[in-house]
């Protein structure tokens, strides 16, 4: 727990490193890879990097990892810390890289806020930094357990026994262990990393939903081609991927994790999605079908267009062979080449959706927002609405927790 002297020092300096933390986290890392580049070599994404998100994910978290210890000393943000274990986990980190990061930080926060940090304001935010890595080892700790999984040696190689193109921008990959031992279990809804070596030398690494059901033999990944936009680069693994992956290539993918998953219950079920937010579904849809659920189901989703949409006939297919499922999809455009498609962005007035139903949400930040918000207003429980984030969690580190 955080001791009352820490507690009152944190709270009375939480405003001044909070409005400095995109700072600090900024010199953070560009020192950090400065003198430890390595780190950028199958670790960190540079994509995540360039646009910032991951910077202002981290700071985020801190904040809301600090705050939550000052509203209950003995508190611990499950839903903060799960949502980065698992990440974590996804990538391999080990406990040595704490040490790491704690010795870039503590320099950042040092160099921006001066004289401002005496000792016993380091002393403070030092305990606090401690309390959550050491609640985040002792989780990953059990994840890489109950994975079988050695983080010094997280990755597998895999078989591409298919490439299927789904539409312009989307590409499935069917993958066989290359090794030929059996496929390691996974949850529906659970994602795996990618690691791809770049044309540079440098190993990147991306997390893919798993877009497949259960099969004990193969395991799908469905991967959007991410475009350059305005300052943004394009997609460094998604792009090297279509470009270059074909039948019979291999594939280094970690262990699947991720803590939004399909929990076995009889609630009504509402997969709400956007764009490439399907993929998840998908694997859920699938797993619904193989064990035999009649769980009422309701299928949403919005894209740009019927041909934008992946994985469209896949959905429609499981959705008819479940026994209470029903799918309604929206499209900016072409929305009359899809029998009863509705043309604009989603709107669930005048649905009627279960209150009791449990909801997965995948898409877009602004989707997902405007979509819990429909959701709420239609009597669905906040505690019952469920999300997955492609990328840096920059929605749950600045929510409740």
């Amino acid at each position: 727990m955080l001791s009352p002297e820490s507690a009152a020092v944190v709270r009375a300096t939480l405003p001044a490193v909070g409005g400095a933390l995109d700072e600090i986290t900024t010199r953070f890392y560009g020192t950090m890879f400065s003198e430890q580049p390595e780190l950028l070599d199958g670790l960190f994404n540079r994509g995540n990097q360039a646009s910032g998100e991951q910077r202002r994910a981290l700071a985020g978290s801190i904040a809301a990892f600090a705050q939550a210890l000052l509203a209950d000393p003995d508190a611990r943000p499950h839903a903060l810390l799960s949502r980065i274990a698992h990440k974590h986990a996804a990538l391999g980190v080990t406990e040595d890289q704490y040490t790491i990061v704690h010795k870039y930080l503590f320099r950042a926060i040092g160099d921006v806020l001066g004289d401002a940090v005496t000792p016993e304001v380091a002393g403070a935010w030092d305990e606090v930094y401690w309390l959550m890595a050491g609640a985040l080892i002792a989780r990953e700790a059990r994840l890489y357990q109950e994975a079988g999984v050695d983080p010094r040696r997280p990755w597998r190689q895999w078989t591409v026994v298919e490439r299927r193109e789904e539409t312009a921008d989307v590409v499935s990959f069917l993958l066989r262990p290359a090794d030929g031992e059996p496929v390691p279990p996974a949850r529906a809804g659970q994602y795996v990393s990618v690691r791809v070596l770049m044309p540079d030398g440098v190993h990147q690494l991306r997390q893919y939903s798993l877009s497949g059901g259960p099969d004990d033999q193969l395991r799908r990944i469905t991967v959007k081609r991410v475009p350059g936009a305005d300052e943004a680069p394009e997609g460094e693994v998604s792009n090297q991927l279509h470009r270059t992956v074909r039948t019979g290539d291999e594939l280094t993918l970690s262990a699947p994790f991720g803590d939004v998953v399909l929990d076995d219950s009889e609630a009504p079920l509402l997969l709400v999605s956007a764009g490439i937010g399907c993929t998840p579904m998908a694997g859920m849809l699938e797993h619904l079908v193989a064990t035999g659920s009649g769980r009422e189901v309701w299928v949403l989703h919005a894209d740009r267009s019927p041909a934008d949409h992946a994985l469209r006939a896949d959905t429609r297919r499981l959705v008819d062979e479940l026994p209470d499922a029903r799918a309604q999809f929206w499209y900016e455009q072409d929305a009359a080449a899809e029998p009863g498609a509705r043309e604009g962005l989603m709107e669930t007035e005048g649905l009627q959706l279960p209150a009791d139903a449990d909801v997965y949400l995948c898409g877009s930040l602004p989707f997902m927002r405007a979509a819990r918000t429909q959701l709420l207003e239609a009597g669905v429980p906040a505690r019952r609405i469920r999300y997955e984030v492609f990328g840096p969690d920059l929605w749950l580190a600045h929510a409740e927790g």
